[in-house]
């Protein structure tokens, strides 16, 4: 999205109206209008960035985000992952349980912050079982918590898998 046109904008407009009020006027307002070039500028992102997080509050668990390159911000956007295929995909292609809609109670979202070479195996996985990341953190989450077919709980202590639980 380009800035420059509403900067743009703004200027002539203030300019107009300075016109208005005589001749110091005019002088003034042509002295103010390059140090408020930048003011204008932030003031725009900051109203953008608050869309954005107004309109993922609403989105979630999708998301919007602004990214600035240079001095033009983008818009990502992220959209909520399809119940459906995840339903399908958590049925078909994983013995990882799937979280059923009725014991979930609804949606959080938190932040997560991984190591990046973690995090690309995690897109890696995913990606494999055509799963978007979140998915797959759910099913993954759900799945350490989980106790597994025999009621044995799986932990992983210091790199090696263990089972704890009775045996009969």
């Amino acid at each position: 999205m380009e800035l420059g046109a509403y900067v743009d904008r703004l200027r002539d407009e203030l300019l107009v109206a300075a016109r208005a009020g005589g001749e110091d006027a005019r002088a003034l307002a042509e002295r103010l209008v390059g140090p408020l070039d930048s003011a204008t500028r932030l003031v725009l992102l900051e109203a953008m960035s608050a869309a954005a997080d107004e309109i993922t509050r609403d989105l979630a668990p999708g998301s919007v985000e602004v990214r600035l390159r240079g001095q033009n911000p983008s818009f990502v956007v992220t959209p909520p992952p399809s119940e459906e295929s995840f339903d399908q995909t958590a049925v078909s292609r994983s013995p990882l349980p799937a979280v059923r809609a009725d014991e979930e109670g609804g949606t959080s979202r938190i932040n997560l912050r991984l190591p990046d070479s973690l995090k690309l195996r995690a897109e890696e996985a995913a990606e494999k079982e055509g799963l978007s990341v979140n998915a797959w953190l759910v099913r993954a989450v759900a799945g350490a918590l989980e106790p597994d077919d025999r009621g044995l709980r799986r932990s992983s202590k210091t790199g090696s898998q263990s089972y704890t639980g009775w045996v009969r």
